[in-house]
């Protein structure tokens, strides 16, 4: 077998067997096919694209390149959450929490962020004394122990993965739906979950703009994990403007403490009611029921309510992060977080109706701040980011606050604020304002 000969099938619009994909993914990761190969197919298949079981077995040999987590161990269905990326999205760190209380275990393997879009893991780090870090045994152990584990991906997870989203960024091939596609599920199914829940975020904060794409997306995805043995749900959502009222790291963490104690955001709190109830659905807590019967939409509803309402959501947030090596503290006593030396208010140039935003720009704004990184080799300032106090819909008076603008940096404070007032526009009529999931 050659690989010339696999670019030259693929170039001609031909379907590249299980054996042909498995010999690329496993050469690629052993050094024996070189770059300039491997970047080779990866512009044919962006543009003679795949079919499903093309992307399929391209993401089950990308899940097989280098380690994968046994969770046999481990008794009962196995949940995950997966988000596509967005601005202000802290989701998974409310979702976990409630599930675990009602008996859900939740495996989860989280990012770090790059650019706009921010990485659970860089939120979680901004509470003194958390640690990401979990050996297998630790990484089982604490599920069976808490039912609620979110880690960094280990050094050896996918390492295909690795190297082709690097070619891909410096090849013009990001913009693949195969490739999008196998990265991100190579990933889950290399975590072990059984139950997946995939939030594919749309609009101008997501690497999806349109719902015609991000459709294409996530029934990708879905067909993946259903050809590889996973139960897979996928929502599409709205990602127009920042989710929550928050951006920022620890910021994001004190607003998922504020869901937790019943007093969140509209849309972020209807959001994550959503992906929990299918994930308490599609569990064995609830019999892996099927998400779509209203009857267990309405029981996993008023559960869920319970654990908030009753505290036992809060109190697993509590065990999550001490057993991770977090100090709790901090949820009655926000000020034990590391603090900004410098804030600033953002007012309204003009009256009207926030009727639209670049929501990738506030997410560049927040970066700007230091709540994000440019490079990897970048540091992030836990305390900075940014308090919303207007949404899509809402009116403004001229001078009327609409954000806070938190940093260590003085001299950037302008153009940050000059920038997040440029990403919204205004307008003198009212808006019907987009739902936050676009398929109920």
């Amino acid at each position: 077998m050659r690989m010339y000969d696999i670019i030259d099938k693929k170039k001609r619009g031909g379907t590249l067997t299980k054996e042909e994909i498995e010999f690329f993914v496993q050469g690629y990761v052993d050094g024996s096919i070189p770059d300039y190969q491997a970047s080779a197919l990866m512009m044919a298949i962006w543009y003679e694209g795949m079919n499903k079981e093309e992307t399929t077995n391209l993401t089950l040999a990308m899940a097989s390149s280098g380690d994968m987590i046994d969770l046999s161990e481990i008794p009962g269905v196995k949940v995950d959450k997966h988000s596509t990326g967005g601005i202000g999205d802290k989701t998974t760190l409310i979702i976990g929490p409630i599930l675990a209380s009602l008996g859900a275990k939740v495996v989860k393997m989280s990012g770090r962020g790059l650019g706009a879009t921010g990485g659970t893991i860089d939120k979680l780090d901004s509470i003194p004394g958390f640690s990401s870090e979990r050996t297998d045994d630790e990484f089982i152990r604490q599920v069976m122990e808490i039912g609620l584990v979110d880690a960094a991906q280990s050094g050896n997870l996918v390492p295909a993965d690795k190297k082709m989203y690097a070619l891909r960024d410096v090849t013009a091939t990001v913009d693949s739906i195969p490739l999008i596609a196998s990265s991100i599920m190579s990933k889950k199914l290399a975590s072990g979950a059984d139950v997946i829940v995939l939030d594919v975020k749309c609009g101008t904060g997501a690497f999806m703009k349109d719902y015609e794409s991000a459709k294409l997306l996530a029934d990708t995805m879905t067909d993946i994990g259903r050809m590889s043995g996973r139960k897979v749900y996928a929502f599409i959502t709205d990602m127009n403007e920042p989710l929550g009222r928050t951006v920022g790291n620890s910021l994001e963490v004190l607003e998922a403490v504020e869901v937790l104690r019943g007093n969140g955001e509209e849309r972020l709190t209807e959001l994550c009611m959503e992906l929990s109830k299918c994930l308490l659905i599609m569990s064995d807590v609830m019999g892996c029921g099927d998400y779509r019967n209203e009857g267990l939409r309405d029981k996993a509803e008023k559960m869920i309510q319970e654990a908030i309402v009753s505290g036992a959501a809060l109190t697993k947030f509590r065990e999550f992060v001490k057993a991770q090596g977090g100090d709790d503290s901090f949820v009655d006593d926000p000020l034990k977080l590391k603090q900004p030396l410098y804030s600033f208010d953002v007012r309204a140039r003009e009256s009207g109706y926030l009727a639209s935003c670049d929501a990738s720009e506030v997410g560049n704004v927040s970066c700007i701040l230091g709540a994000g990184r440019i490079t990897k080799e970048d540091k992030i300032d836990s305390s900075a980011g940014i308090r919303i106090y207007k949404k899509i819909g809402d009116h403004v008076e001229a001078g009327e606050r609409i954000a806070t603008l938190y940093t260590d940096k003085e001299d950037i404070l302008d153009e940050a604020a000059k920038r997040f007032l440029d990403a919204y526009q205004l307008s003198q009529n009212n808006i019907i304002n987009r739902p936050v999931i676009y398929n109920l």
